[in-house]
């Protein structure tokens, strides 16, 4: 596996990066560069993905895996449209999901894994496994890693960012270095959004890429503390995972 090659595209999200793309309130990316290509989510409904899919030249069936970070409609509403155009795949989702989403995947063709605990996926992917915040809400995310380091891409994180950092560093006993996806603090006190982005910082984070439901205040915030350093995450953006990791690596060395 050549890591620089590692890439997250954000195929769905409520802002566009250019024309010919459509904003939807949800989210859906694609993890290219591993033994398996995952599809993380489908958005929230699959009309928009299919034709983000399209518009960025993305062939579905080339998805390998397709991992459902939680049960809200945003984040699944685009899977059956997905599953009608190619079903070769295997889905993965957590226990606690309603019985009629793995029963419509199976239906549609697709083979299902239900998680708990956290899970490999493939070769440098490897789920949390369901984890639980305050709201109460399961939910699981991905974790992409290499010899370099780790990056974190999350649904909603309704479990906290934090808290899911956390959980990654533990798990991998790598630095987190890269977030991806929605940090759901669109509901979030300025106050509360400083203390999170202060944490990231302490735990090692060293680019942040929110979108989707981390709501436009946040996500300014996150750009003012990251500078350089920020990621703009909106369906199209590609991010260079692995790149961002080996540089890492390489600043290390040098010092």
């Amino acid at each position: 596996m050549h890591t620089e090659d590692l890439t997250v595209t954000i195929i769905y999200d409520n802002r566009v990066v250019a024309e010919g793309l459509e904003s939807a309130w949800g989210f859906a990316c694609l993890v290219e560069g591993l033994e398996k290509t995952i599809l993380f989510d489908t958005g929230g409904d699959g009309p928009t993905l299919l034709r983000n899919m399209a518009e960025l030249g993305i062939e579905p069936r080339d998805v390998d895996l397709v991992v459902l970070s939680h049960a809200h409609w945003d984040h699944t509403g685009g899977l059956a449209d997905f599953l009608d155009v190619h079903s070769g795949v295997t889905v993965y989702l957590l226990e606690s999901f309603p019985d009629e989403i793995g029963d419509d995947s199976r239906s549609g063709g697709a083979g299902v894994i239900k998680v708990s605990e956290p899970t490999e996926l493939c070769g440098g992917a490897t789920s949390t496994g369901e984890m639980v915040g305050q709201t109460g809400i399961q939910e699981q995310s991905l974790l992409l890693w290499t010899d370099s380091g780790v990056a974190v891409v999350t649904g909603c994180a309704h479990p906290g960012i934090v808290s899911t950092v956390e959980r990654a560093k533990e798990m991998t006993d790598r630095d987190v270095l890269v977030i991806i996806g929605g940090f759901h603090l669109f509901k979030d006190s300025d106050a509360s959004v400083r203390r999170i982005v202060s944490r990231l910082q302490e735990l090692g984070v060293r680019w942040a890429a929110p979108c989707h439901c981390s709501g436009d205040s946040a996500i300014q915030r996150f750009a003012d503390a990251y500078g350089h350093t920020f990621l703009p995450c909106r369906a199209g953006s590609v991010i260079p995972v692995g790149k961002l990791l080996q540089t890492a690596q390489s600043d290390r060395e040098g010092q």
